[in-house]
Formats: structure tokens, sequence, C-alpha cells
């Protein structure tokens, strides 16, 4: 099937369609619709042949696709994203996959010198680089600071580049097929807590357009923005509260951002809070709350921001859990907003 034929979908929320699958299930289905697609595509990393896959996601790729489609790389990032970025713009659509994305600080002269420049260079005459770079955020079983960061954030900065940060095995699926459909660059940051969460996943290709969030609860006292696995956390927090109406968006992907979808909800509750499961300075929520300034929207109170500490997680269960977010933090965040 032609990429431009594959549906458009945009569901918001779990509309209880289609199968339950788990995360690692979803994610499998996708790659596996997304190779027998289009012979143009690859998928390559490190541990894509193991015989679980990364986490489950590239499982068994390589039998249903041969050792030409779906391989396992050496551990030299920066020359295999070289490699990658020779493929996508000599005619195929590459998929590579990253265990961890600490190690996409290697790629960085890749991703950002060439893949990211390479139609500015030719005067947008090229047909591209269709490159999508998948990978999975580690954290919570002293994975420490040198395989748990969550590094969506530090590529916002440069031009070219799309950056998908999904929370559900729904969004997950339509995200990957709408990234591989792309002409251009596009970094896709799984994280390992998604994965214990299942959801309604319909069985056809389907693509999420890019730069359109969710709204996964109504409110009218609070906005509060978030990504990848922290929304889930948060639904069940805002679910649970009772003192005040919040309303709870996913953007899903935050280059291009959802502006109007911000812009909306916050003049409607005139309060904001941006939680982020990466670091607080330059991150997200200067982002966010930075837009909503310019845009000169009226607040109630003033913007929080609620993201991990500026230190690296440090190693060993406890000191981990006192580093991340949980339910306390963010409750003591959304009470500040509300000046309870």
């Amino acid at each position: 099937m032609p990429w431009s034929k594959i549906k458009i979908e945009d569901r918001p929320l779990d509309s209880g369609e289609g199968r339950l699958l788990n995360y690692p299930e979803a994610m499998n289905e996708a790659f596996c619709q997304i190779l027998g697609n289009d012979p143009r595509v690859i998928v390559m990393g490190q541990g894509v042949d193991d015989f679980k896959g990364i986490f489950g996601a590239t499982k068994d790729l390589h039998l249903k696709f041969g050792h030409q489609r779906a391989f396992d790389t050496p551990l030299s990032e920066n020359g295999l994203t070289g490699v990658a970025v020779g493929m996508a713009i000599t005619g195929l659509r590459p998929i590579y996959c990253h265990n961890r994305p600490d190690f996409l600080l290697l790629t960085l002269d890749q991703i950002v010198n060439h893949a990211a420049k390479w139609q500015l260079m030719f005067g947008g005459k090229s047909t591209g680089v269709p490159l999508v770079i998948w990978s999975c955020v580690g954290r919570g079983w002293g994975s420490a600071c040198q395989h748990s960061q969550a590094l969506h954030n530090a590529f916002l900065h440069y031009p070219g580049l799309k950056i998908v940060v999904p929370s559900s095995p729904y969004d997950s699926k339509g995200l990957l097929i709408s990234a591989v459909k792309d002409n251009n660059p596009v970094l896709f940051f799984e994280h390992r807590f998604n994965f214990k969460y299942p959801g309604h996943v319909p069985q056809e290709m389907y693509a999420i357009p890019f730069g359109k969030g969710a709204t996964c609860r109504q409110g009218t006292d609070l906005t509060i923005v978030a990504v990848s696995h922290i929304v889930n956390d948060l639904k069940k927090v805002v679910g649970d509260y009772n003192q005040a109406s919040l309303e709870l968006i996913d953007l899903r992907t935050i280059k291009p951002i959802d502006k109007e979808l911000i812009f909306k909800s916050v003049s409607k509750t005139g309060r904001l809070l941006v939680v982020d499961s990466a670091w607080e300075t330059q991150g997200l929520g200067n982002y966010v709350i930075s837009l909503v300034a310019m845009e000169g929207i009226p607040l109630k109170s003033k913007p929080r921001i609620l993201a991990n500490p500026d230190v690296y997680t440090p190693s060993g269960y406890t000191l981990e859990q006192e580093f991340y977010l949980d339910d306390a933090k963010i409750l003591s965040a959304i009470s500040a907003c509300l000046d309870k």
C-alpha cells in the first residue's frame, strides 16, 4: 500500500475499539506491518534479532523478513547512524533502534550535521532523509546515570528534526507508522515504563498525525501538560483528584508541538502545570510556558514545572525513588498551582 493511502486516524482517548494489546505486542505489530508494506524499510540496531527482540518490540522480525531487513549492529552508534543516513538518502527507509537513548549522544554529528541539514543543503530539491531513530528509555532497576536518561528535550533545539514521545500502545503504533511515512528524520522516544500499560489497538495500519495532541481528561481549573509514561501516572492522579477540575493534555509529539491545544486549554483554565520525565532546566516545561507567555494568555497563578532535578540519576533503588517523580510530588505541584 502506498504510504499516502494509509488511513489517517486520531482517536485521542481509548475508545475500546480494537483488540486489547500490551505495549510490546502493539509495537511488534507496527514493525511487522511497516516491513510488510514497504520493501525499502530496514530495521537495524543492537538486539534487534535477539530471541526476545528489544523489550519484545522487534521480536522475530529477522525470522519473518530475513536478516537483510532486520539485523543486529555493532556498538558503533556514530558510524552506524552514518550508514543509516546513507541508506535514507539513497532510497531506503531505515529504522535504527537503540536499547537506550543515552547513546544517541554519540550520534549527534550524524543526526544534527547531516540528517537534519540534508534538505537545506540541497535547496529542498532532495528527497529528504526518511530515517527513524527509535530508542527506549530505561529506569527503575539500578540503571543509574548512563542507562536511564530521558533526552527528548535535548533535540528540541535543532531544526530539521521531528520528535515523538508516545504514551500508549495505540499512539505508539500510529505514530511509528507516521514516522516511517515521513521524509524527514524522526526521533522516536519510547519509555520502558509504558510497556506495563495495555491498550486497544486497531489491527489495520493507521497513522496518527504529528503535532496533534490529545486531551485525556477535560477540566476547568488547571491545565496539566505532559508526555510519555508520566501521562499514565497522571491519568490515575487526575482521575482520583476531587478538589478541583483538572484538564490533562498528552502532547504525543513535541516537535511539532500542538500549540493550539495548549492555548485553548490554558485560556479556559487560567492555570498551567507542565510535568516532564526529563530534567527541568531548558526542558519541555520551559518551552511550553514560554509559548503561553508569548501568546499573552492571562493566568490566575504563576505557571509551574514539575520535572527531575538537575542532577544525574543516582544508582540504587532507594535513591532512584527519591529522584524520580511520584504521586506525592505530582499532588504537591497541583496544590501549588491551585493555591491550596
